[in-house]
Parts: C-alpha cells; structure tokens; sequence
C-alpha cells in the first residue's frame, strides 16, 4: 500500500504560472562520469535549440532507454552545478512508493512537436 504523504502548502496561481514547463525529446543520454545516481541528457527543444540536464535516474534507466524519448521539461531554472556538470533544467518524474523505489518519466500520451508548452 502506498504511503499516504501529506499535501505540501498552497501556492499562488502566479507562482505556479512562473514555471515554464516544455516538452523536449532525449537526444543522448549517459552516466554521470562523478556521481552515482545522476544521468547526463541532452535534449531537444524547439527550433534545434538543446540544454544538457542531469537527473537522478540511474538504477532506474539505463542511458540507452531514454535516447528518442519524449519528455517534460521545467526549462527556467537557473543552471546548476551537479558535481562538475551543469544542469539547465529538470525533468519532471513520478516517484512511486515511500523511499522512491520507482521513479516514472513524466511525457506527453502521444507525440508531440519538441518545445510545445505544458500548461
């Protein structure tokens, strides 16, 4: 059974409105050469323009999984070091069960054109 977590604080419309959330297909994907549950991917967005992400998803996929795939993005973060590799965005991801034993890619049902805004 699923451990029940509690509903974090509201946020304002706005705040949520912030986000700019695209979809992006994986162009290449590989381990992180300093860091154990870290993925190094390139992605696509729209009109050839790519960003390099890193996500903790080792042990869960292998590198070779996610390359054609399409995902979401959260494409204005600022770039953040991850153990010597920058990161400009994040994947959203379902965690599943209490210790994230199960992480599921969030992507659109069906295909879609690469930079389409999530809403």
């Amino acid at each position: 059974m699923e451990e029940h977590r509690p509903v974090k604080s509201a946020v304002k419309f706005d705040d949520f409105a912030r986000l700019d959330l695209r979809v992006a297909r994986v162009l290449e994907c590989r381990d992180h050469p300093n860091a154990d549950k870290l993925l190094v991917l390139r992605v696509e967005l729209a009109a050839g323009e790519t960003r390099q992400i890193c996500a903790g998803l080792k042990g869960h996929y292998a590198p070779e999984e996610l390359v054609g795939r399409q995902v979401i993005v959260v494409v204005n973060l600022e770039p953040r070091s991850m153990r010597g590799e920058v990161s400009q965005g994040m994947l959203l991801i379902a965690a599943e069960g209490p210790l994230k034993q199960r992480l599921v890619i969030v992507g659109p049902a069906t295909e879609v054109a690469p930079g389409s805004v999530v809403s």
